[in-house]
């Protein structure tokens, strides 16, 4: 069933009877051609673009739990393109790119919404590197406006611009940034990878390899063995302990990163504001909420629940930047399991075992790539060559030199 306007009107005359499942809950069979492990974000808009994009049969992606319960649905939702070292800012911008006719490509409603983001500046150091960052965001074919102050606050009037302990100076504005429904991304590509023939299995936990003679055969699971030529793994916080069991050590630590949302309050926010004097970041939803974050839980954790610290700090940043917001309830929490890889920056690459694949260390950048990670980890399954904007990508650039340090927001490696 395609959705459009007259769909809606005939179920709405109809009492809504007439609606089918968004996917098939598809029972696992003995061998497929493609499997991906892990139903979240990246790997079902990866199976999406193996069948659409790259023309690829008899397909499945495992999920141990059920579609949506992961990371995609776990964030702050936001998207944007504004990153500074080429490899990155070409691979994000590619995402927005895609983003852009998501909701057309997969005729579902994610929630597109273009609000803009903000990146605030509150010293002339930090004015000068945001002009830096907009010059290489612009040619790498991005959109970036600085900002003064006067620019600022016309955006954002409410904001305490000369009493603050930190005065705002200016700021980076990129326009197409913004933010999408987390949840409806997962459905959205489930639906729409469903439509092209794709196996999604729920309640099927990866339980170890098959792998002979340097060669993965296929994955054991609690719902049996199933045979693959090809399997990719994009589990996100889990990437260490999925890999263990085909015997690599990944270079990454796996941490949880906490997001919240207020009460409804009267729409403020016109798009998305970051703090340049702490890390904070904050957006308004449709029903009024705050949503917002900030740093991870300094602890190595596989949970998906933080602890009241980083609360604390994270409220601290808010209130600085936005005082008027100190009398608002904080409605509800949660944590998502996010993998921080050494430098900052993710891995699409294949592994030293020939037919497996791997996909993550995303840190903080992982919603926003969705996208971009999907059609270049499917491109790299289905070709065995990389997609141009995720080659430097790569699995062994840490013991080649070669690493992607943005804003250096991996976990230390000192500290080992």
């Amino acid at each position: 069933m395609r959705y459009n306007a007259l769909q809606i009107l005939k179920q709405g005359l109809t009492g809504h009877k007439g609606w089918k499942p968004a996917w098939r809950k598809a029972e696992p069979k003995f061998d497929y051609d493609i499997i991906i492990v892990g139903g979240g974000g990246h790997g079902l808009a990866t199976a999406y673009y193996l069948a659409e994009k790259f023309e690829q049969k008899r397909i499945a992606v495992l999920e141990k739990g059920w579609i949506g319960g992961g990371n995609v649905g776990r964030n702050t939702t936001i998207i944007r393109s504004n990153y500074m070292l080429h490899e990155n800012e070409g691979f994000y911008e590619f995402s927005l790119r895609l983003w852009e006719k998501q909701e057309k490509d997969l005729n579902y409603n994610t929630m597109v919404s273009q609000r803009g983001v903000l990146n605030l500046a509150h010293t002339d150091p930090q004015r000068d590197a945001y002009a830096r960052r907009g010059n290489a965001m612009i040619l790498n074919g991005a959109d970036a406006k600085l900002l003064d102050v006067e620019g600022v606050r016309k955006l954002c009037p409410f904001l305490n611009f000369d009493n603050a302990r930190f005065p705002i100076r200016g700021g980076l504005w990129q326009k197409r940034g913004g933010t999408v429904r987390h949840d409806a991304v997962a459905w959205g590509y489930a639906r729409a990878a469903d439509m092209r023939g794709v196996d999604i299995i729920e309640n099927c936990e990866v339980t170890g390899f098959a792998i002979q003679s340097g060669i993965c055969t296929g994955v054991q699971t609690t719902r049996g063995q199933i045979k693959a030529k090809k399997i990719g793994v994009a589990v996100a916080g889990s990437s260490s302990k999925v890999l263990t069991m085909a015997g690599m050590r990944l270079p990454m630590e796996s941490h949880v990163l906490q997001a919240f949302v207020s009460e409804g309050l009267k729409p403020t926010l016109q798009g998305v504001i970051t703090y340049g004097a702490g890390h904070f970041y904050v957006s308004q939803s449709d029903k009024g909420g705050l949503v917002f974050g900030g740093d991870i839980d300094g602890y190595n954790s596989y949970a998906q629940r933080g602890n009241l610290p980083v609360v604390e700090d994270v409220c601290e940043g808010g209130v600085s930047l936005m005082p008027m917001i100190g009398k608002a309830r904080l409605l509800r929490m949660w944590g998502g399991n996010v993998d921080m890889s050494m430098d900052g920056s993710p891995i699409i690459d294949k592994t030293h075992i020939d037919g497996l694949y791997f996909n993550g260390g995303w840190c903080y950048g992982g919603f926003k790539a969705t996208p971009a990670s999907g059609y270049c980890f499917a491109e790299l399954i289905a070709t065995d060559s990389p997609n141009d904007t995720a080659k430097n990508f790569r699995m062994d650039r840490f013991s080649r030199g070669l690493m992607i340090d943005e804003k250096g927001q991996g976990c230390q490696p000192n500290l080992h």
